[in-house]
């Protein structure tokens, strides 16, 4: 068979690129020929399977401080996490955060960065910010933002949330009181008329742009395309002509949940290998009980016991693997 190995991240116990490998080796054992691709939906990890980090810039952190942020240039091709400039965990958490000065400032520097180097497209990949200023620090921090009009800039945002109501939706998680949600949405309705008087777009109203504390609707005003993370990475990965030239389709992240049929991995690859009429299954860390029959799937815990799943993640996913060829092999 010719299979196809695209699966995400095992938080905290395997890398997509590991449990892809994991799967590969798999195949090989029973001699099935194997594409490995280690997917992401556009937030955490999505730099890594984009190519992984070539470049190291000294930025702006989300507090002020100075952070050493990973990016990547290739081929014209630039990407950005967002929370390698401007997240939460640099701030310290929820407790360390200072939710009404974080800036998305070293954001706005690694696009600069980017526009220097000779990029002709952007991706920027939100998520994990320690942010709710609306974007304003990276626009700020952007010399010329008028070079944007020169380039495509396309924004990975998994969220549906608008503009001012990122401050209430959002702020508690990064350490606002309820207080300084009052003043964070008084600010991002400030700002959202700023943008609409300077670049002429109501980011109010467009689904999505509350991501990253508002940074998705700076990006908007500055010409920036939003679009589902799941997708974008598909495209750039070209997932839909492996899935077409594919026999069969394993994926897999962490934990199954109703999340992950809402454009997380497992369930953009189900979407993409129905409409090419490739049959697919999964494996899994754990699953909810609420979505077990939603796809085929092999759970580690329920198959191997959790200590086993924790301690030698990588082992138990090369036979859940097994199984499921030799299920697939009749």
């Amino acid at each position: 068979m010719r299979v196809l190995a695209a699966v995400d991240k095992f938080r905290g116990t395997a890398t997509a690129a590991e449990v892809a490998r994991a799967i590969g080796h798999a195949c090989w054992q029973l001699d099935h020929e194997c594409v490995e691709v280690g997917v992401a939906d556009g937030g955490e990890g999505t730099l890594d399977v984009l190519g992984g980090p070539n470049r190291i810039s000294r930025v702006i952190g989300p507090l002020g401080e100075t952070v050493e942020a990973e990016w990547r240039l290739s081929r014209d091709v630039a990407v950005i996490e967002m929370a390698k400039a401007s997240g939460l965990l640099l701030a310290g958490g929820r407790e360390g955060n200072d939710a009404l000065s974080a800036t998305t400032s070293g954001t706005g520097e690694l696009i600069d960065l980017a526009l220097d180097a000779g990029a002709k497209k952007i991706i920027v990949c939100l998520g994990g910010s320690a942010t709710t200023d609306g974007g304003l620090g990276a626009l700020r921090s952007i010399r010329a933002p008028q070079r944007l009009r020169g380039v495509e800039l396309l924004v990975a945002c998994d969220v549906t949330t608008t503009f001012v109501d990122a401050a209430p939706v959002f702020g508690p998680q990064k350490g606002a009181t309820p207080a300084q949600v009052g003043l964070l949405v008084g600010r991002l309705e400030r700002l959202a008329q700023m943008y609409l008087q300077d670049y002429g777009f109501d980011v109010r109203s467009i689904p999505g742009t509350g991501a990253a504390g508002g940074l998705a609707g700076a990006l908007v005003a500055l010409g920036g395309k939003l679009m589902p993370g799941f997708d974008l990475v598909a495209d750039e990965l070209d997932l839909h002509d492996k899935v077409a030239a594919a026999d069969f389709v394993i994926t897999g992240e962490g934990f199954l949940d109703e999340q992950s049929f809402r454009g997380k991995v497992v369930g953009g690859m189900q979407l993409i290998a129905k409409q090419a009429g490739k049959p697919i299954a999964a494996i899994v860390g754990d699953a909810e009980p609420e979505v077990v029959d939603r796809i085929e799937h092999v759970a580690l815990v329920t198959t191997f016991g959790r200590e086993r799943a924790m301690q030698e993640t990588r082992t138990c996913i090369e036979e859940a693997a097994t199984m499921l060829l030799r299920d697939r092999a009749g």
